[in-house]
């Protein structure tokens, strides 16, 4: 027993930002499932494997099937019993984790640091390959579009999209959707770039709806294909309530999308 006046000092748990990459090939996107095959489901069990019990995960936002992450943010409270400090939570988890899945990195944040809600804005980018043939260790990293595609009007559609707008029409439904549910986004930058086989779409923003960066692109690369006239594609944007909904004429596959950053102020 202490004596009267001891000052009992409290452990407390130490929250953790995880950096995280995945190739998202094998797995039914981010967001845990019932069938465990998700990128969270694998990375919550290595978290239990090493704490001993179970730990809450919160990611800073969906990918869905076959989309790739080189800077997905997650974090979680470390339980206050675990003496392990940050560094070597990476080798830890890695050890656990199929390699396709890695902990890039792990750092102290404050308490009240949320990756999801705490984010300012995400940087996107898709990867188009216009080679002939697909070379065997692009499939599932890009989109395979082997028809001549002009650069000039591929970024005059992209153009179109900065400044804030509402973006019902490049968005799809998962079914919850709130009436009163806000479809305006600010993107900052839509940025095409020459690869050696292809190009690259950089997009970036304040947020993202459900597949908008692939409904984005694929309407891009249909208007820029001249199927489709810049004006019809501008239209598409914050179209006035009440008119029947066009939407984007084209969703870009999961294959070549990466989330490449999440935003957080300083």
């Amino acid at each position: 027993m202490g004596s009267i006046g001891e000052a009992v000092i409290a452990i407390k748990s130490m929250r953790l930002k995880l950096t995280i990459a995945y190739d998202g090939r094998p797995y039914n996107g981010w967001q845990s499932q019932a069938c465990g095959n998700t990128v969270q489901d694998f990375i919550l069990r290595a978290l239990e494997e090493v704490a001993k019990q179970p730990i809450k995960l919160q990611g800073s936002g969906r990918t869905d099937t076959g989309v790739h992450a080189l800077g997905q943010i997650a974090h979680f409270d470390a339980p206050a019993e675990l003496t392990m400090n940050a560094y070597n939570w990476v080798p830890a988890l890695n050890t656990k984790l199929p390699a396709s899945i890695r902990i890039m990195a792990c750092e102290e944040v404050p308490a009240d640091f949320h990756s999801r809600f705490s984010a300012i804005g995400k940087i996107y980018h898709y990867d188009i390959c216009t080679d002939p043939v697909l070379p065997p260790l692009k499939a599932g990293l890009a989109w395979h579009l082997p028809r001549a595609l002009d650069a000039v009007e591929l970024q005059r559609a992209l153009d179109i999209f900065i400044g804030r707008h509402d973006f019902h029409a490049f968005a799809a439904y998962r079914g919850n959707e709130q009436a009163d549910m806000d479809w305006y986004r600010m993107i900052h930058r839509a940025e095409l770039e020459s690869l050696t086989d292809g190009y690259r779409i950089t997009f970036v923003g304040d947020g993202f709806l459900y597949k908008m960066v692939r409904l984005l692109t694929g309407a891009a690369v249909h208007a820029a294909q001249g199927r489709m006239r810049m004006d019809d594609l501008a239209a598409l944007l914050d179209q006035p309530p009440g008119l029947p909904l066009g939407k984007s004429p084209n969703c870009a596959p999961a294959d070549g999308l990466y989330l490449q950053e999440v935003l957080y102020s300083e």
